[in-house]
């Protein structure tokens, strides 16, 4: 089988341009849809957590950028528990449904919410990274867990069924 490839050198620039496309018009910011359903979509199709580890612009700007001034500390034990990531999961999900549960479901306030979304966890990311390792962030992805569920989940379903056969 091929390796697939990898776009984490470059794909840090669609950061970047979907960053600077949100602060002209939050509209734009609607295309965060796409990070936060291709996680999901590739771990649904068996790629499992394969968005983390090649495409991701978010890993590649934090791996890209804070590398330069990361204390390069490893990442607190409390953030690899379960029970934290699951935390991270609910309150973003629970922010972005609420949000766009009050705002109304217009074009605008989807991608308000979604840049805002962005903003405030790529401060936190950055946050991390400085202290952290650069990638800090990515133990914690609200999105990376999700897909690492997914892909639990059908393990776990593909053994039952082996165990059956």
């Amino acid at each position: 089988m091929a390796k697939a490839k990898s776009y984490m050198k470059w794909s840090w620039i669609l950061f970047v341009g979907f960053m600077g496309a949100g602060i002209v018009d939050f509209r734009f910011a609607v295309v965060g849809l796409l990070c936060m359903i291709s996680p999901l979509a590739l771990s649904l199709l068996g790629k499992g957590k394969r968005h983390c580890s090649h495409y991701c612009p978010r890993g590649s700007f934090l791996a890209r950028f804070m590398s330069r001034v990361s204390m390069g500390y490893d990442v607190p034990s409390f953030m690899r528990k379960k029970s934290f990531k699951t935390l991270i999961l609910i309150l973003m999900l629970t922010s972005f449904t609420v949000s766009l549960y009050t705002k109304g479901l217009t074009l605008y306030n989807i991608g308000f919410t979604l840049f805002r979304l962005v903003i405030i966890t790529t401060v936190i990311g950055v946050f991390l990274g400085v202290f952290y390792k650069p990638r800090t962030w990515c133990t914690i992805c609200p999105m990376g867990y999700a897909s690492g569920l997914i892909k639990q989940s059908k393990d776990k379903k593909a053994k039952a069924i082996k165990k059956v056969a």
